[in-house]
């Protein structure tokens, strides 16, 4: 039984250090704010990952809660850092964002666009029935944001066709 459960195991160690943590965590996200855990980039996605292994390390290992605050802190504070630069320096954006992809423009499905995303047609068909989507003609634009997320933008009766401001920044070929 010892797989489940040694008397050495530091059990009250582990316990202290996840509510240290958890706390560490709250009170440095609300300082340098919620950003911090969006899911915009891949850098935000490595940031997410680099978190959760600071934090695995810390509870399981022979790392302090200090130094794994540190390391969450000193994370938080380049993300800080680099949202800000990507704000100033355009080129640092295109390097770490994806542009969003159209998937489908109007009631068109965009074959190589999916392709070039490797996604299929039956995704984007449980997209569109998620949205609600009774008939293609009601789609104005499906998009691959560059979150991974796929917008099903459409319209029933009676409403405005889209505003091509929401569609600014997607691109209509790979």
């Amino acid at each position: 039984m010892d797989w489940i459960y040694q008397s050495d195991d530091p059990i009250l160690i582990t316990i202290a250090g996840s509510f240290l943590i958890f706390f560490a965590i709250i009170i440095i996200t609300r300082l340098v704010g919620l950003r911090s855990f969006a899911k915009f980039t891949a850098y935000d996605f490595a940031f997410t990952i680099a978190i959760g292994s600071i934090i695995s390390a810390t509870l399981t290992s022979s790392t302090t809660v200090v130094h794994g605050v540190t390391a969450i802190a000193t994370l938080l504070f380049l993300t800080f850092i680099f949202s800000y630069l990507q704000r100033v320096l355009p080129s640092i954006k295109k390097l770490t964002s994806n542009k969003p992809l159209l998937l489908m423009n109007g009631n068109q499905i965009l074959n190589e666009n999916l392709k070039h995303a490797r996604i299929e047609k039956e995704q984007i068909i449980a997209k569109l029935r998620e949205a609600n989507v009774m008939s293609f003609d009601q789609v104005e634009a499906v998009v691959l944001e560059s979150t991974g997320d796929i917008s099903v933008l459409h319209r029933t009766e009676g409403e405005d066709s889209l505003h091509q401001d929401l569609l600014e920044g997607v691109r209509k070929t790979p």
